[in-house]
């Protein structure tokens, strides 16, 4: 099962540090893949609520494989979706209770119904049990 860092957290919210590349690096370090935060503004940003933490596409690439991109605005999906990056897994949703991402997984909304092609959001890091392809949790580090 893929465990997800949600925003880069495994031990618990961090709002300080969420989002932030190098955050996110000590938990793709740690054996994690990580949901991040993608908004497009004066170029690529990191951030929840707004942007926050600039980046280039040469960091994108070379995470990729470990990325799961949430696109924040409609810039973040276009520009991820006319590039046509090979690899990269992105998504956008608000409440939606799934959402296909580009590479066919289905992002599932807390308490929904899962398959083996689903990534659960789970922030408490509670479904330790569920039969999914992943978790995305703020708590992965007990789930391994």
């Amino acid at each position: 099962m893929r465990l997800i860092a949600h925003r880069g957290n495994i031990n618990g919210p961090d709002p300080e540090n969420e989002n932030s590349p190098k955050y996110i690096e000590s938990a793709i370090k740690q054996g994690y893949d990580v949901e991040i935060d993608l908004r497009i503004g004066l170029g690529l940003q990191l951030g929840h609520d707004e942007s926050q933490y600039f980046i280039d596409s040469s960091w994108l690439n070379a995470f990729k494989s470990k990325l799961w991109i949430h696109c924040k605005d409609f810039n973040a999906l276009t520009y991820l979706t006319e590039r046509k990056f090979i690899g990269f897994n992105y998504f956008w949703h608000e409440e939606d209770d799934y959402t296909l991402t580009s590479q066919g997984y289905i992002w599932t909304y807390p308490g929904k119904q899962v398959n083996k092609n689903s990534v659960l959001v789970d922030l408490e890091g509670v479904n330790r049990e569920a039969d999914c392809y992943g978790i995305c949790s703020d708590y992965v580090g007990n789930l391994k």
